[in-house]
């Protein structure tokens, strides 16, 4: 076997245990192996045994063993190898056999097409500049965040300037998002790279030649992971002759991107926290309201009170913490979910219910940016952030914070709110039925939809139930009663509304209000107001028969759950008034609009030059 000389880079953020034990294992390892290696060692206390120049270009390839990120900028074309202090602990031989397997590889990946030719290369070969450069855009991450995150992203910068191209790329670190991609960036880039081993959130690329690969390859060779990139085929854009139901489908489609598009700021924040609840709410309220098939308070030790444990005990007490949690993930990213979920376990156990829970997301998040982004260390300092200083300080204040000044007067404000909701007459029930099945309406899937429905699912952990019957209701209305209207006014309606009813219908049933949108785009002076005012009679009449709901989604199917619905045959009529009120009124306001409709075939047969 041939003698390597390898040079070895070992970092961890204290710079003590493991950056020693892997140099010592590398070392010893290699040696045992016949091949030369010499170490440096990298931490908090700086940097030990350093490498020099001439020790760099001589060697055959590097490996650089770290937990915090390494510049590779000194290695220039070397190959080089990345892997975590603890692999090169464990399974050194394993690690080194497969460092120089890999700078083996490389090498003749350069060296073959050289002796395949026909003819000599030129000595010095360089890489000719594109006729026209194209943008790129690139996601890196790795399970640490931390060294190949870094080093993937500089190997593909890298690659892209020797190709003559450009790119922005975002690491996906332990420290959250840096040199994050804005929709400009997304919308100028020619291809897109993701260099990950773990999940990465594609839905932003749609659109875009996509290339998924992993750090490892990414560091090994940047340029062919670009080049790949822009050699993807384009993707299959949906569309076309797909039929009137393909075509509503893809409307309303769109209509929830460009409303989830149009979500920035505190708004955008609440409804990522409530999207990663939502699950353990529908899981919990079920399981709850599969419990009390076998009595409202099942002994114990039985199959019932095993159910009210998986639901109730357990499944109920994560809502506030998971709310919080991803609220401050929303906002500062990995290092808002620390403060987030202690502090909203911290809520929940002061009293503080969903409020405490939204207040402490807020906290937690942008106290953890405010320390993310001010807080600025030595590079060799910059691992003990993500694991040390952010989660530690920024816990201790959300805490604090809580407990000695938003604890009381929150749990208060709770306290009053709960008490009103259960013991108001039928008067007041109305009115909020009324005015929450109103807001599901005015904008189906914005801002005041979506402040009706997180304040009923808030509700549910105080086991306040009533309003989430109400909002559901109301939110099943918009849809039901658009469809009802194509089949009781065919004339009001185009052939293309028609069939797009039949879609709606279902959409309606399953609880999705925004398949009422499309309706409502092309005439919102007539389908607003309808929609509007058969939503707040199906929410008031929900209140007002006392019907109650435990899910918060799931539309007409919960009703084929035990206990899932109280007063479920009332909470029938109160949808039910609440279409047939939505298709009365917007097809007699439609008998009021100018003329009619033309159809398809007739808007293309009109659409022809006139003479003036």
């Amino acid at each position: 076997m041939t003698t390597k000389r390898i040079v070895a880079v070992t970092a961890c953020p204290t710079g003590i245990a493991h950056t020693v034990m892997a140099a010592e294992a590398l070392k010893k390892t290699a040696q045992v192996m016949g091949h030369d290696l010499q170490v440096e060692m990298q931490g908090a206390e700086g940097v030990k045994q350093p490498l020099s120049d001439a020790a760099i270009a001589q060697a055959d390839l590097v490996i650089v063993a770290a937990d915090i990120y390494v510049s590779p900028d000194r290695f220039d074309d070397k190959p080089v190898y990345a892997v975590s202090t603890s692999r090169a602990i464990r399974d050194t031989q394993a690690v080194i056999q497969e460092a120089i397997a890999e700078a083996d590889e490389v090498r003749a990946s350069v060296t073959n097409p050289v002796s395949e030719a026909a003819t000599p290369t030129p000595p010095d070969p360089v890489v000719s500049a594109p006729a026209v450069p194209k943008n790129l855009v690139g996601i890196t991450s790795c399970p640490t965040g931390i060294a190949h995150t870094f080093m993937a992203a500089e190997a593909l910068r890298k690659g892209a300037a020797q190709l003559g191209h450009n790119i922005k790329v975002e690491t996906q670190g332990s420290v959250g998002a840096k040199n994050q991609l804005t929709p400009e960036d997304i919308a100028q880039a020619d291809a897109v790279v993701i260099a990950a081993d773990t999940h990465v959130d594609i839905s932003r690329f749609a659109g875009k030649r996509l290339y998924q690969t992993s750090t490892k390859h990414a560091l090994k060779d940047g340029a062919s992971a670009i080049q790949a990139a822009l050699e993807s085929p384009d993707p299959v854009m949906a569309g076309g002759e797909g039929g009137d139901r393909a075509d509503y489908l893809a409307s309303v489609q769109r209509a929830k991107a460009e409303q989830s598009a149009k979500r920035s700021g505190p708004y955008k924040h609440l409804l990522t926290g409530v999207s990663y609840m939502l699950p353990i709410v529908v899981a919990g309220g079920l399981i709850i309201a599969l419990s009390f098939a076998f009595g409202l308070n099942p002994p114990e030790g039985t199959f019932g009170h095993a159910l009210m444990q998986i639901g109730g005990t357990t499944a109920f007490s994560l809502i506030v913490p998971v709310l919080s949690g991803f609220i401050a993930f929303s906002i500062a990213d990995r290092p808002g979910l620390a403060p987030g979920l202690v502090g909203g376990l911290l809520a929940a156990n002061l009293g503080m219910g969903f409020l405490g829970g939204i207040l402490s997301g807020f906290l937690a998040g942008y106290v953890a940016l405010f320390l993310r982004e001010k807080i600025n260390l030595p590079v060799n300092f910059e691992g003990l952030k993500p694991v040390l200083i952010i989660p530690l300080l920024s816990t201790l204040i959300v805490g604090l914070l809580l407990i000695y000044v938003f604890g009381v007067p929150v749990k208060a404000i709770l306290d009053g709110l709960t008490a009103f909701l259960q013991n108001m007459g039928q008067t007041n029930a109305v009115i909020l039925g009324l005015i929450v099945g109103g807001m599901m309406a005015v904008d189906m899937g914005g801002p005041v939809n979506k402040a009706a429905y997180t304040f009923a699912v808030g509700l549910l952990a105080s086991d306040i139930t009533a309003p989430m019957a109400a909002v559901m209701a109301a939110g099943m209305t918009p849809p039901l009663g658009l469809a009802l209207a194509t089949l009781l006014s065919k004339r009001q309606f185009v052939e293309e509304e028609r069939q797009a009813g039949k879609v709606a219908a279902v959409l309606g049933i399953s609880f999705i209000t925004e398949g009422a949108i499309p309706f409502a785009a092309k005439d919102p002076l007539r389908v607003l107001p309808s929609c509007i005012i058969g939503s707040a009679i199906a929410g008031a009449l929900s209140m007002l028969f006392g019907c109650t709901l435990r899910a918060p989604h799931g539309g007409i199917f919960v009703l084929a759950i035990p206990n899932a619905v109280g007063n479920g045959g009332l909470y029938i009529v109160a949808i039910a008034v609440g279409t047939l009120v939505t298709a009365l009124v917007v097809t007699q306001l439609k008998r009021w609009q100018p003329k009619p409709k033309a159809s398809s075939a007739e808007q293309a047969d009109l659409a022809v030059p006139t003479a003036h």
